[in-house]
């Protein structure tokens, strides 16, 4: 691993006088991964923001200097007759050159047919299946190479076609570019064997560390609560 990439300390994000993340501190190097875990309306997604600058906050989030910020979020509802076409979305933040728009849907195995991608791109928004969808909100955001990858709830709804899952795209990505990925999950399992890292959070830092040495039953009833019943059936916590 390389330098310092991100350091947070004391961050506070307050709205109406509540608190909705307190007090979280965390630091990451280059091509690290770390999972942010936690219960519904626990301040995930607010810590995105922050660490993005969308949301004031108290404290420090320091990047490292000139670094490039990619970001995937949520799995988005696009109705079937949605005018946008796949093309017309990957140029909504700015024209991009068609080679690294290519290289882009070729990182993410949205590989050419007939030697072009107009099977494709000329598509509109609504026609793609879920996987595809998925797989073009991800090259968007590798577009420009970025050195940083949030990516909000990876698989929520999602079934990604092929062997390859969503996290093991990104562990090839890792390999060829030194990426770092801060990723929203509720997989614990898949957590526990792709991250370097997890970070667990209940409005106030619950813990930091590597998986194998910070999640338990124990810690994972405290942080989920009634809602750890629905980790139970969902996941094979054995391995915990």
């Amino acid at each position: 691993m390389g330098e310092e990439i991100l350091k947070v300390e004391k961050l506070t994000v307050e709205f109406y006088g509540q608190k909705v993340v307190e007090d979280v501190n965390f630091s990451l190097k280059k091509g690290e991964v770390l999972a942010i875990v936690g219960p519904n309306g626990s301040g995930k997604s607010v810590l995105f923001r922050a660490l993005l600058g969308l949301v004031p906050y108290s404290g420090r989030v320091t990047w490292q200097k000139g670094i490039k910020i990619g970001y995937v979020p949520q799995k988005l509802t696009v109705e079937k007759d949605f005018p946008l076409t796949a093309e017309e979305f990957m140029m909504l933040i700015g024209a991009k050159p068609k080679q690294e728009i290519e290289r882009a849907l070729e990182d993410v195995g949205l590989h050419k047919k007939n030697n072009g991608y107009g099977w494709l791109l000329d598509k509109k928004l609504g026609q793609l299946s879920g996987g595809q969808f998925q797989r073009l909100l991800i090259a968007n955001s590798l577009t420009g190479r970025p050195d940083v990858l949030l990516f909000d709830e990876p698989i929520t709804g999602i079934d990604i076609a092929g062997e390859e899952t969503i996290y093991a795209l990104f562990r090839k990505l890792q390999s060829s570019t030194d990426l770092t990925v801060i990723v929203i999950s509720h997989d614990l399992n898949t957590i526990h064997d792709f991250s370097d890292f997890v970070l667990c959070l209940n409005r106030k830092q619950i813990c930091f560390g590597r998986p194998h040495e910070v999640l338990d039953h124990k810690l994972l009833h405290h942080l989920y609560g009634e809602e750890m019943e629905h980790h139970h059936h969902d996941h094979d916590l054995s391995a915990l």
